[in-house]
């Protein structure tokens, strides 16, 4: 009896594995749909699926994050899409500046969320990021600093040109300054170094460089690392989990 009830379950745990494949498989030839209606210049299309997307597989577009993300900035009309994943990074920015994908994000992408007044993120974190990224497009740079050259530090900046000037660094604190600022204090603007000087030497005095508003941050306390919560399951992915999770938010919507 107990081997037709583990056979029973088995059964059903194979069901359930194929059911859920078909599904997340379902997932992706829509989103190359979508792809290939924008090629066509299926602008009503191409703005339905987005939506339908949005709708309707949130659970999938969240766990191909990286992916959907870096596709909404090569693709000129996934603008809801692309809007979808900056509101998300928003509200999580670890989902994408801890994603192991993270130093292949194209530069207008990490301008743009740089631009973001609500990023939920320490100006000195977001100051890190900018510096890794940077550093990962340029593989020849050499780990410690003390053997850079002027021409190292140059080349550095030009890659982060267009992203330093979003950065808060008035609103980072004179011991993070001293910590994250000081060592690439070459590829900041002379006047604007100055001035971030002056700002924790004689707080009241004018400076000309702009001060930027600090990030509207809604929680005191702000994740550093996203935390991976083991699946009891060997059977069940990542992939099925979340898409059983969305089925459930759903259920309750309509409850």
């Amino acid at each position: 009896m107990l081997q037709n009830v583990d056979a029973y379950s088995v059964l059903n745990s194979i069901k359930i594995i194929i059911f859920l494949n078909v599904i997340l498989h379902k997932n992706l030839i829509i989103f190359d749909l979508l792809i290939a209606s924008n090629e066509l210049e299926l602008d009503e299309l191409v703005e339905h699926l987005q939506t339908h997307f949005i709708n309707n597989n949130a659970s999938w577009l969240r766990l191909n994050f990286s992916q959907v993300y870096r596709t909404s900035y090569q693709v000129k009309n996934f603008k809801i899409i692309r809007n979808f994943c900056n509101n998300i990074i928003t509200k999580y920015p670890n989902t994408i500046f801890e994603s192991k994908n993270f130093h292949s994000l194209p530069k207008d992408a990490l301008i743009s969320i740089l631009k973001q007044d609500d990023l939920q993120l320490e100006e000195g974190r977001i100051w890190e990021y900018v510096i890794e990224w940077g550093k990962a497009k340029n593989p020849t740079l050499l780990i410690n600093l003390n053997e850079w050259t002027s021409n190292n530090f140059l080349s550095l900046k030009e890659t982060l040109k267009g992203c330093l000037p979003h950065i808060g660094y008035f609103s980072i604190s004179g011991e993070h300054v001293v910590e994250k600022i000081y060592p690439y204090q070459q590829l900041l603007e002379h006047q604007l170094f100055s001035d971030i000087n002056i700002k924790f030497i004689t707080p009241t005095k004018p400076i000309s460089s702009i001060v930027l508003p600090p990030r509207k941050i809604l929680n005191t306390t702000l994740p550093t690392r996203i935390t991976q919560i083991p699946l009891p399951s060997n059977i069940i992915t990542n992939e099925h989990a979340l898409e059983i999770s969305s089925w459930i938010d759903k259920k309750r919507i309509t409850l």
